[in-house]
């Protein structure tokens, strides 16, 4: 299934008081999309109060718990869509928790991709902003910025612009890169209930995320120096 059309960058990551930055092919540091967002985002402060409210220790305990899931399912995915066979789950209640979310996109997510491109592709734009792309690929006879999401509940709609901000910064990115014209993202979640939700943007709601990325990534450049 997996094509390798495109010749995708090695990037470096590093960290600094901002957030996670890129270190691109000229050697310029560049903010991820993750970062931009979070800096210029009412998000902060909503974790913010929630962790005040919950308390640190609550607070750690259940964002390591959320990471731990998702980044076995994210591999377990990257490793199917590979061939490869290999048990990456921990033998305790979330190992056996991620395993079934993983049979579950597997079953009911997969079936919607054609084709892939790349999986966990870094993007990068003009000294401006990078990216990993969890995958690249064909929905619906449309390439595609496509992101896998783990969840406790399925969330709305309205919850989860970022998830298409970043999507729609990917696939400028992506254009821009290999003159492509990548206009549609899909957000493919599924919650520990094992419910499983397609959220697709394309046409003028892929423009007007664009459009909000934009002014979001601007607002970022000028305001922070690093």
């Amino acid at each position: 299934m997996i094509t390798n059309k495109f010749n995708y960058p090695e990037l470096k990551r590093i960290n600094n008081d901002l957030g996670r930055f890129y270190i691109d092919p000229l050697n310029n540091h560049v903010p991820s999309v993750t970062t931009v967002l979070n800096n210029i985002s009412d998000k902060k402060t909503s974790l913010d109060q929630w962790r005040n409210r919950v308390g640190d220790v609550e607070a750690d305990r259940v964002m390591k718990e959320a990471t731990d899931i998702g980044s076995m399912v994210h591999l377990s995915l990257e490793n199917y869509l590979n061939g490869i066979d290999d048990n990456i789950f921990t033998d305790d209640s979330l190992g056996k928790m991620a395993k079934k979310m993983s049979e579950k996109l597997i079953s009911d997510a997969l079936i919607n991709i054609s084709n892939v491109y790349g999986l966990e592709v870094h993007l990068v734009l003009d000294k401006l902003y990078a990216g990993t792309a969890d995958c690249v690929g064909v929905i619906d006879g449309k390439d595609t910025i496509i992101d896998f999401k783990t969840s406790k509940r399925i969330k709305k709609k309205e919850w989860i612009d970022d998830y298409f901000l970043q999507g729609c910064a990917y696939a400028n990115a992506h254009n821009v890169m290999f003159d492509t014209n990548i206009s549609q993202v899909a957000i493919l979640m599924v919650d520990r209930d094992l419910m499983y939700k397609k959220f697709i943007i394309k046409g003028a709601e892929f423009d007007h995320f664009t459009n909000i990325w934009k002014k979001k990534l601007l607002e970022f450049h000028n305001s922070f120096q690093w």
